[in-house]
């Protein structure tokens, strides 16, 4: 499996592996999310991260700057509600 993630934008990055795998990671200054389409692959890059930095895992993502995410067996959801409602509150 190739060692070098591709910088996609600033703070995203993707790695792939031989088989089409990708393990797709976002950071923004001290947060980071990742996700992929192979748990083995996941866990692996969680174990080095958790060995290489001081690092709370939070399991499953829920709310990430303003943007919510519901997860369920047949997908997710993202929305942004809880922003719509606090910027109508104001105007």
């Amino acid at each position: 499996m190739p060692m070098d993630a591709k910088n996609v934008h600033h703070g995203l990055y993707v790695k792939a592996n031989d088989y089409g795998d990708l393990l797709i990671l976002c950071l923004y200054v001290d947060d980071v999310i990742f996700t992929g389409s192979n748990l083995k692959m996941i866990g692996h890059f969680k174990h080095i991260m958790m060995n290489e930095f001081e690092m709370t895992n939070l399991g499953l993502m829920s709310y990430f700057l303003g943007i919510e995410i519901i997860q369920g067996d047949d997908g997710f959801f993202i929305h942004q509600r809880k922003f719509a409602a606090d910027f109508f509150k104001e105007v």
